[in-house]
């Protein structure tokens, strides 16, 4: 199959552009999602609603879909593991609103702050159980395995982010295993999966894996970023929100690291205070502009999204791996 660019040559201007090639699998993932979360209990279908209406950029399932199809895999076990893992990602939200108060999400009231705590807790476990019984029904106990693995690890970072609440002294390479374990592991193995599906070569499945290992990496690092340089409007939800709840992200380590007494001194106020009595977030964005910790970041972003390009040459030039070229250049050029 000839190459082809995705865009049409317009450049990276939406997720949309990327993904077209799976278009119709993406809105049969949406119906799917949508039927999964029919119960006899009124307020899962009711809030199921709220979280559908709220979208989303399912970039996970889109992956999912496109590796699939990069190894040739074109089966109805892609429609179904692609919800699996939009059901995952969307109970992991769920409980991280909670543990971190939230009350935005996708610019508009989180579950947590409209429903409660007990409710919302409750949904992400339905989600969760849900989401390994569609996996049980697909019958391949390595992907079940992968996916349950994921599903650990993603707790075991979230355990270890709380652990590390406040820490000025966590390190590069923690924070790095925090980011692995709750947003780049998962989209490892989406596109393991769409290995594991097209049953390719050992090689293949290695390169596909670490693709999605180091663009979920590049991810959450643009994440880090954009909550410190982006329009509140745009992101959806309050700027600078991870300090204020003691999360230590990557422009934060590299500000203390490079500014020493004033960098602490500036942070430490932030943690204290869980917000901007004392110090306000223009010092603070100050800061971490003059002293190159952004631009650190946003390197080391680059650098990761440069490795999952690499990736890609184990597979024949062909559309899909277009797109999944094209990737990492829209993620680091998101604003929300």
């Amino acid at each position: 199959m000839a190459a082809v660019d995705p865009l049409g040559g317009r450049g990276v201007a939406d997720l949309r552009d990327i993904v077209q090639l799976v278009e119709e699998d993406l809105a049969r993932v949406e119906e799917l999602f949508e039927a999964q979360f029919r119960s006899d209990v009124g307020l899962v279908g009711e809030i199921g609603r709220y979280i559908r209406e709220g979208g989303g950029k399912r970039i996970r399932p889109a992956l999912l879909l496109l590796g699939c199809r990069l190894c040739g895999y074109r089966g109805e076990r892609a429609i179904t593991l692609a919800s699996v893992v939009e059901f995952i990602h969307t109970a992991t939200l769920l409980h991280d609103d909670i543990i971190d108060e939230a009350t935005v999400r996708r610019g508009r009231r989180s579950v947590n702050s409209r429903w409660g705590n007990d409710i919302t807790v409750l949904l992400g476990d339905f989600l969760y159980t849900k989401s390994m019984s569609m996996a049980l029904s697909q019958d391949n106990l390595r992907i079940l395995r992968l996916l349950s693995d994921v599903t650990l690890r993603m707790i075991e970072g979230e355990l270890l982010e709380i652990e590390r609440d406040s820490d000025l002294r966590i390190s590069e390479a923690q924070h790095l295993d925090i980011i692995r374990r709750k947003t780049a592991d998962l989209f490892s193995a989406c596109m393991a999966i769409g290995a594991i599906l097209g049953e390719v070569g050992e090689e293949q499945q290695r390169a596909l894996a670490s693709y999605g290992l180091n663009l979920g990496i590049c991810f959450q690092m643009v994440d880090d970023l954009l909550d410190f340089t982006a329009d509140e409007k745009v992101l959806g939800k309050p700027v600078n929100n991870d300090l204020r709840e003691g999360k230590l992200t990557l422009p934060v380590i590299f500000l203390l690291r490079r500014a020493g007494t004033a960098g602490a001194q500036t942070v430490s106020a932030v943690l204290a205070d869980r917000g901007f009595d004392r110090v306000s977030r223009e010092e603070l964005l100050r800061l971490a502009r003059e002293h190159g910790a952004l631009e650190e970041a946003r390197a080391l972003a680059e650098r990761y999204a440069e490795a999952a390009r690499r990736d890609l040459a184990a597979f024949e030039r062909s559309p899909y791996r277009e797109a999944l070229e094209v990737l990492p250049a829209f993620i680091l050029g998101r604003d929300h």
